[in-house]
């Protein structure tokens, strides 16, 4: 692996869970990473986590009139942005026709409206080096239908559209942009779902073949592997990180 110490990274989402363990891969590997999200005080404990590598940029994403103040800022300070992780997104579990357009309206903006927004501000960037990696996080939702989630999966099946447009049109300009497609990932937030309803444990991982459900460094890794020299003719592409529970039965 060649040297990242030059490189800059920005992660969405990164105070906690799968954002944080991205973070945490690429600061170990001397990349300067920026996390962002709405809450200053979590951003401020990773960032105690992570060392001097790591910095912080409190930003709600979902007021997309601030993005193209936050990535100015980041530019102004460290001069460009290598890579960005699109990690941030909310969720929202509700009968079908429990959603009302502003609940759906909100779950598309904050999942799928402001990663585009912020990707756009930062390919502007991206394309004068002539060269990036965009990383998007998707999810298993948008692999097969999951209940009450409607809004969520829209946003995520959208996403993986969107990274393939978004390949097809800037890889040429030296910008690669894949996706991740995480499975039941053990977080805080899935570990206390999953202890209140061990059936639903019981049966995601009844049908995932590996056994078990991920962690968040899996999807640390094969975000560090999107990003790396060794996946240079990788573009496009959604990958599903779920110990092959998109295939099982």
């Amino acid at each position: 692996m060649e040297s990242h110490k030059k490189k800059v990274a920005m992660v969405t989402g990164g105070g906690s869970g799968i954002g944080f363990a991205i973070a945490q891969k690429f600061v170990e590997n001397q990349i300067q990473t920026i996390i962002v999200g709405r809450d200053e005080n979590k951003l401020k404990n990773a960032k105690s986590k992570l060392g001097d590598f790591c910095e912080v940029y409190p930003c709600d994403l979902s007021r997309l009139e601030k993005i193209p103040e936050l990535v100015e800022s980041i530019l102004k300070e460290f001069g460009r942005i290598d890579i960005l992780v699109n990690n941030a997104g909310t969720n929202m579990k509700k009968n079908f026709i429990e959603v009302t357009d502003q609940d759906f309206q909100q779950v598309i903006l904050t999942n799928l409206v402001s990663v585009f927004a912020l990707s756009r501000e930062v390919v502007k960037n991206m394309i004068k080096n002539g060269s990036g990696n965009i990383i998007n996080i998707s999810s298993m939702a948008s692999q097969y239908g999951l209940p009450k989630v409607i809004a969520y999966t829209a946003s995520k099946s959208a996403i993986e559209g969107m990274t393939r447009a978004m390949a097809t049109e800037l890889s040429p300009q030296g910008i690669r942009i894949n996706c991740i497609a995480p499975g039941f990932i053990i977080t805080d937030m899935t570990g206390k779902a999953f202890d209140q309803d061990p059936d639903r444990k019981n049966r995601a991982i009844s049908r995932t073949p590996l056994g078990e459900m991920g962690k968040p460094e899996d999807i640390a890794e094969a975000a560090y592997f999107l990003i790396s020299p060794g996946a240079k003719y990788v573009t496009g592409t959604v990958l599903p990180v779920d110990g092959g529970n998109s295939i099982g039965f």
